[in-house]
């Protein structure tokens, strides 16, 4: 059995008391490489320690748009000089994120804060083409349910990261490949990414009793077109939800979507590994 865990954070101090065991466990359930993102500066430090410690650990490194508030004008300089490290394989992970807002909801702070994440979004992405990399795309909007509480003319009722994601994404057509991590959406949005030559990836939401929307979409999804991962320390599968997630329960994931596509576990952990191999240049 050869699995890549494509998406895990194994810089948080929830890891920190049983990192090494982690990692053997990982190993013992299949699990051949981890990549571990870094979201910040400070969290691209950490992820770097730890690639140079474990050899089955791999980076992406970026600026997630949750933390652009923390960082340095002058963040992008440093990035691009973490990013040279021989054992990053991405960037990542960045994007848009609409569902977290602002604490000054005015109109004027609202542009800001959309204008200051396509900013830095789009200062990674060209980085990404510059230094030969593909990068991990956050995508989040604001739910219906949140929408509806807010006034008519919020700003917000027209923000949505989906379509300006996909709107930026255009412009660097055969220049990288996204992939959309932790993904959810319906069948349409998956060909919608695919015909664009990007990627999906599946986390432990698939064993959820009410991700129905997301089986179909997996079961739609083309071979070679999609990878896993677990977010972990987040969204632990199914019989672990609730507690810490961790790379090893890739495995987990790999055995729903096996059950989904009425395939073997086999043919899944082939197909992901391919994929991820491909879109992270792994040497052999």
């Amino acid at each position: 059995m050869n699995l890549i865990e494509t998406h895990a954070h194994l810089d948080d101090p929830r890891f920190e008391h049983d990192r090494d065991a982690l990692i053997d466990r990982a190993h013992a359930a299949g699990v051949r490489r981890i990549v571990t993102i870094g979201t910040s500066m400070a969290s691209n430090h950490r992820t770097l320690a730890l690639v140079e410690r474990y050899p089955s650990l791999y980076a992406a490194l970026g600026i997630h748009p949750l933390h652009l508030h923390e960082e340095k004008t002058t963040w992008w300089k440093e990035l691009k000089r973490l990013a040279t490290h021989p054992k990053v394989v991405a960037l990542g992970e960045i994007g848009l994120d609409y569902y977290h807002l602002p604490s000054d909801l005015s109109s004027a702070n609202l542009i800001q804060w959309r204008e200051e994440q396509l900013q830095a979004l789009q200062a990674q992405l060209d980085l990404a083409v510059a230094l030969g990399f593909n990068v991990i795309i956050h995508q989040r909007d604001l739910p219906l349910t949140k929408k509806k509480e807010l006034s008519e003319d919020s700003l917000l009722h027209q923000f949505n990261a989906w379509d300006d994601l996909l709107t930026i994404l255009s412009s660097y057509q055969k220049k990288l490949s996204a992939v959309f991590h932790c993904f959810g959406g319906s069948v349409e949005q998956m060909h919608s990414l695919l015909d664009q030559g990007h990627v999906v990836s599946f986390t432990g939401i698939v064993t959820f009793k009410n991700a129905s929307l997301l089986a179909q979409t997996i079961e739609a999804t083309p071979r070679n077109h999609y990878m896993i991962e677990t977010d972990a320390p987040y969204l632990a599968p199914v019989p672990h939800r609730g507690e810490r997630a961790e790379p090893a329960h890739v495995r987990l994931i790999a055995e729903k979507i096996a059950q989904l596509r009425r395939c073997s576990l086999q043919e899944v952990a082939a197909e992901t590994t391919l994929r991820a191999e491909a879109f992270f240049r792994f040497s052999p």
